[in-house]
């Protein structure tokens, strides 16, 4: 099944706490920049905007991507799962970067493999 079916925010499957992971990769070259949480809400807001707003577990508050720092995300495309359960928004990044660090990518740390 190669065809593009399209969806709507109702078929989005959350969790028990009415969350629903959401992967973050860059346009231009596919990296992934991120993992983060949307509700319900805060998924209507950033198809609205374009502007990628999360729901923040850690303070449990909407959270706008670059409202305080400037690197805001830009919504290009939004894909959902096969099963309805997690999220793929291709953004254009501005600003340095996508990680609280400062960071281009959250992903900078490798885990070492044991054989």
């Amino acid at each position: 099944m190669g065809e593009l079916v399209l969806k709507t925010t109702e078929d989005v499957v959350y969790d028990q706490n009415g969350l629903v992971p959401v992967i973050v990769q860059d346009e231009s070259d596919h990296a992934i920049l991120m993992l983060a949480y949307m509700n319900h809400d805060t998924l209507v807001q950033t198809l609205r905007t374009g502007i990628m707003t999360y729901w923040s577990r850690s303070r449990k508050c909407v959270w706008v991507k670059g409202e305080t720092s400037g690197q805001y995300q830009i919504v290009r495309s939004v894909r959902l799962d096969c099963d309805g359960d997690t999220l793929l928004f291709e953004v254009e990044q501005q600003g340095g970067g996508a990680c609280h660090t400062g960071a281009r990518t959250c992903f900078f740390s490798e885990l070492k493999l044991h054989k």
